[in-house]
């Protein structure tokens, strides 16, 4: 077999038991890898209304079959599992060289079942699997475990807001990089599992290389032409986007109340560049290399989501107390635009306003679950319910949203309603074509349009993230270039179309698991806020009838009911069996 390894692990946790399980090429060419096989693995083994914090959950660990190449951008993996912060299936990746480790150790995924008796971790060895004590490493930052595991290999990991059941505990791996939402990290801290470790030095095969050094080519001239990979994502991360998003109106300030933070040049990207010397450092076989810390010391520079929420929606300017909260929340391993999300709402039902010292505290009294950092540790949904102001939660089926205001960008505000994790730009990154013109500019004002675009972005970011590659190369690099390549290193004849039939079947089981539990066209919804107030440009409220109309038309394009029920037709279409 090419590109894939061909088989995954599964951990019993409980009974301490290591079964290896091969998987077919056929069921591969249709998952491919990440997302896609996590998703299939959840569906088919995690029964309805289980809790996503009981020992029937299941954690699943997958890279794909580009995952391990050289393949620009292909450093990444997924975690998939239900969510203990939404109750929705629920998936999220993260760069750095785990995946491609997890690769070289000889597998292409690890599904972990039940609970462990004690604290463990887990560490995998050039297709050799053993489950360790962990006890010593219990109660210590992820900083502390990934430095004294990585001396054995690559190191994913919790920190104490995971052992603690914290709804929005992530997972970090090589120190900085992370499965940042939906509180998966609470889900590895339920089983008593403190980190994965993984060594391998297996080569990838690729079946032809003549063709793969081709598009290989041709992928890293897209990103190198690119002025938003070569230029503002190389120079500036993520960052780049504050003053540009602050421009346009759409940037969460005070909890999205408005649209336009009067300090926002002093939490930028160019005002970080200005002040601290940049080191770069790159994921695994990445030319972006977005990913930076400060020279000389273990402090990263944040992502622009986090910036957005702990800045303009706290209405934090100081840009050194922004990234002290991140690395809290790093340290910690919490999400840190739901724990920005939350202090924001928390604010707002107070009437508080916060000094940088409070805010500081507020993250670690979240991260210890301490006095008001009990509430907020549950996250802004069941913060606002318990406290019987609802509406002021910034959520979507219970996932805070980031860092754009929806009413300035509407086919964002369609995606972050459909989306199956809830309220998410990564599921469709409609700033692509809404706010940068890639792959061509779209008004942003209007709904019309919309439906069908957002469904065809969906589904190509559900393939993307099977493969598993980075979202920034899509500013450049489109399906057939993928498709190309991805051809090339399994063999099998991939296109276009094929590539974005398989991120439909995936996002359709997504949603059938979705139904399962419970969720329904009434969840396909936005904030009561958006359609109420304008954000501070007069009118820019969301116009309800309008959103609705939309919704309609996009379940038409996905094949759907009109109650956004996929039909028996499209089912049988994408081969999904029920």
């Amino acid at each position: 077999m090419f590109g894939w390894n061909g088989k995954i692990a599964k951990v019993y946790l409980t009974e301490k038991k290591i079964e290896p399980i091969p998987l077919g090429k056929e069921f591969l060419a249709d998952y491919l890898g990440g997302r896609g096989l996590g998703v299939k693995l959840v569906y088919d083994l995690v029964k309805p209304g289980v809790d996503p914090l009981s020992s029937e959950n299941i954690l699943v660990f997958a890279a794909g079959p580009l995952t391990g190449t050289t393949c620009p951008t292909s450093g990444r993996y997924a975690t998939v599992s239900k969510s203990p912060l939404t109750g929705t299936i629920f998936d999220s990746n993260s760069g750095g060289s785990f995946g491609p480790e997890l690769k070289f150790a000889g597998f292409d995924g690890l599904v972990v079942f039940g609970k462990a008796e004690e604290p463990v971790y887990i560490e995998i060895h050039n297709g050799k699997i053993s489950i360790k004590d962990a006890k010593h490493l219990w109660g210590k930052n992820t900083r502390e475990v990934t430095r004294e595991l990585s001396k054995f290999g690559r190191v994913a990991c919790i920190g104490r807001a995971g052992e603690k059941g914290i709804r929005f505990a992530n997972i970090m791996n090589d120190y900085t990089h992370t499965c940042g939402r939906g509180g998966l990290g609470a889900v590895m801290g339920s089983k008593n599992l403190k980190a994965i470790v993984v060594k391998g030095n297996k080569k990838i095969p690729i079946f032809d290389r003549d063709r793969y050094k081709k598009y290989f080519q041709d992928i890293t001239r897209l990103l190198v032409a690119s002025p938003v990979s070569s230029k503002g994502l190389n120079q500036y991360g993520t960052a780049v986007l504050v003053n540009l998003i602050n421009y346009m109106r759409i940037l969460p300030t005070g909890n999205f109340r408005f649209s336009r933070f009067d300090f926002a040049e002093e939490i930028s990207g160019e005002k970080i560049n200005s002040v601290f010397p940049i080191k770069k450092t790159p994921c695994y076989a990445c030319p972006i290399a977005c990913k930076r810390e400060v020279r000389d010391t273990e402090m990263e520079i944040p992502e622009y989501e986090t910036i957005s929420m702990f800045g303009s929606s706290c209405m934090i300017s100081n840009i050194q107390t922004i990234m002290k909260a991140n690395r809290l929340c790093n340290d910690y391993g919490m999400d840190t635009i739901t724990a920005g999300s939350t202090i924001a709402c928390y604010l707002e039902l107070n009437g508080k306003q916060l000094t940088d010292e409070k805010l500081l505290k507020l993250v670690e009294l979240i991260g210890e679950r301490k006095e008001i950092g009990q509430e907020l540790s549950e996250g802004s949904m069941r913060y606002a319910r318990v406290n019987k102001n609802p509406d002021i939660s910034m959520q979507v089926k219970g996932l805070e949203l980031p860092g754009y205001d929806p009413r300035g960008v509407l086919g964002l505000a369609l995606g972050y309603a459909t989306s199956n994790r809830g309220g998410c730009h990564l599921r469709a990154y409609m700033i692509g074509p809404e706010i940068f013109g890639k792959p061509k500019l779209v008004n942003r004002l209007t709904f019309s349009g919309k439906s069908g675009l957002v469904q065809v972005i969906q589904n190509l970011f559900t393939a993307v993230d099977s493969l598993v590659v980075c979202k920034f190369a899509l500013f450049s690099v489109g399906e057939e270039e993928w498709a190309n390549i991805l051809s090339a290193v399994t063999g099998i004849d991939f296109v276009s179309e094929r590539l974005l039939e398989i991120g439909e079947r995936v996002w359709n089981i997504e949603k059938l698991f979705n139904l399962k539990e419970k969720f329904s066209n009434k969840d396909d919804t936005l904030p009561e806020r958006f359609f109420q107030e304008d954000g501070g440009v007069e009118g820019r409220n969301i116009k309800k009838d309008e959103f609705l109309a939309s919704l309609l038309e996009y379940y038409r394009f996905r094949g759907w009911s009109e109650k956004g029920i996929p039909t028996k037709e499209k089912l049988a279409q994408l081969n999904i069996q029920m």
